[in-house]
């Protein structure tokens, strides 16, 4: 393999699913370099450090292969029993990680601390971090792109065989490249926030569909959960508006007691929801990975885990790939990788966005039907299997 560029790979966005990738591939032989948007005290400043994340089994699985799991394991939460409901329905299922013979469901964890977790692993590696750094131009030739930076007060000029962009959302090489999204609003947006509660929460997470969209409480503590509320957006600036008393009754009169008394333990937060489908995956020379590529519901978290899962299969394909001495930055095997992923990214879509649609509808033909198909749930050992597998992170996986 030619040796005439700065970097093999240059990962753009150092936040979980960039750094995820770079950990997967930092005991290779590869040049690897990874731009971040922040300095290392801008990112423990950040408000998203402190978001909850579900983390199904599968995902616990890939973060344990990369060494980081052991350090995060003590401060998550384990997930052992999900309680599905429809408010002011009689439907509801439950899943238990023993019937599956497992300790756990999965889990509940910071993001702060998985970061933490990663940047701990990478620091001391051959991993060449660029922070702050901001990418300001890319141009994808035959055997390599060039990529412009602005580091620091500097402004440097590289290329590498690979520009893996998990710049986010709002990727900058997406938009530079002008790569088109799909979007599709779901006139919902979804109401974050930290509750204290009434009764221990028995490792338990909680998916409650009400009228307007799903409602989630994760365990984060025996007694304190992060809440994921999707409310109708001409519903959600009235919540959010609303003193901290007049929330918790509108919140409590949504999810009931099943916790008992609820208390907010941080300002709540409001995110309209849409899925987001960039037009494509890969360019030349260029490959698109998490929230860069896709944005979803966050009905049964799949976000991340999806995320880490592109990390993942990306990082064991190039090192495939550099064992047999080929190209892991041209077109066939980045169509090959793009293929290879897409049979999971569908699969999540239409699992989420089937669930917000049929559970946020007050049609009571349809209303009745799925709390039917709710209990019949709770009966029926085979299709409690297949729900279980998706809650774990392999029902989703081709």
């Amino acid at each position: 393999m030619s040796t005439d560029t700065d970097y093999d790979i240059l990962i753009v966005g150092g936040g979980l699913v960039g750094g995820s990738l770079a950990l997967a591939l930092k005991d290779s032989s590869l040049r690897i370099g990874l731009v971040e948007a922040l300095s290392d005290a801008d990112r423990q400043a950040s408000p998203a450090g402190d978001r909850a994340l579900a983390l199904s089994r599968g995902t616990v699985q890939i973060l344990d292969s990369l060494g980081v799991w052991t350090d995060v394991a003590s401060q998550a939460m384990a997930i052992r029993h999900i309680h599905v409901s429809d408010r002011g329905h009689f439907g509801k299922t439950r899943l238990h990680a023993k019937d599956r013979g497992a300790d756990a469901l999965g889990h509940v964890a910071v993001a702060r601390v998985l970061e933490d977790a990663i940047q701990q692993q990478l620091d001391g590696s051959s991993i060449t971090r660029l922070c702050p750094a901001r990418i300001m131009g890319i141009r994808a030739g035959q055997d390599s792109a060039l990529v412009a930076l602005r580091h620091g007060d500097e402004n440097l000029n590289l290329s590498a065989r690979l520009v893996v962009a998990a710049d986010g959302g709002n990727s900058t090489v997406r938009t530079l490249l002008g790569i088109e999204q799909k979007v599709s609003a779901y006139g919902q947006t979804a109401i974050v926030v930290e509750v204290n509660i009434g009764k221990d929460t028995n490792f338990t997470a909680y998916e409650r569909f009400t009228s307007s969209g799903p409602l989630a409480f994760l365990p984060l503590e025996r007694r304190k959960c992060s809440v994921v509320w999707t409310v109708k957006d001409e519903d959600a600036q009235d919540l959010l508006h609303q003193g901290e008393q007049e929330f918790t009754t509108s919140l409590q009169a949504a999810f009931g007691y099943w916790l008992g008394p609820i208390s907010l333990a941080n300002r709540p937060q409001g995110f309209p929801l849409k899925l987001i489908q960039a037009e494509r995956m890969t360019d030349e020379r260029v490959v698109l990975i998490g929230n860069a590529m896709h944005q979803i519901h966050p009905v049964a978290g799949q976000g991340f885990n999806l995320g880490l899962r592109d990390a993942s299969v990306l990082a064991e394909r190039i090192q495939i790939q550099t064992r047999l001495g080929e190209d892991f930055g041209n077109t066939p095997f980045l169509h090959q990788y793009a293929e290879a992923r897409r049979t999971d990214l569908n699969r999540v879509i239409r699992f989420t966005d089937n669930l917000v649609r049929i559970f946020s509808s007050d049609f009571p033909p349809l209303s009745f039907a799925r709390n039917i198909a709710l209990m019949a749930l709770d009966r029926l050992p085979a299709a409690k299997r297949l729900l279980s597998r998706h809650a774990m992170g392999y029902g989703t996986q081709g």
